[in-house]
């Protein structure tokens, strides 16, 4: 026997899988049961803000010294490694960021 795949299907009232407002009600309790409830003052105290107050924590970082390997760029004055130069106009190095 053919089958007409264009004719719409049958299915029993099982396979919908409809469920009743009551079923759905059910459903969203028992999952929002297991949900903690969090504060929103705990989350506003662990939240930093840009342009907050820190003048009262301390920073340390350990600064090594130039190495033989590296330069300071005439222009932006910061350290890179030899492999960055571009060019050295009488003593004036430059790297290649600020040379392009």
């Amino acid at each position: 026997m053919a089958t007409d795949y264009d004719t719409p299907r049958r299915t029993d009232e099982s396979e919908l899988g409809e469920d009743s407002i009551e079923e759905l009600k059910a459903r969203r309790a028992e999952a929002q049961a297991g949900t903690v409830d969090v504060d929103e003052t705990d989350l506003a105290e662990s939240l930093e803000l840009p342009g907050a107050d820190l003048s009262g924590e301390e920073l340390t970082v350990r600064v090594l010294p130039r190495q033989a390997d590296e330069f300071t760029c005439s222009r932006c004055f910061l350290v890179h490694h030899r492999s960055q130069l571009a060019m050295d106009k009488g003593g004036q190095l430059v790297c290649r960021e600020c040379a392009a």
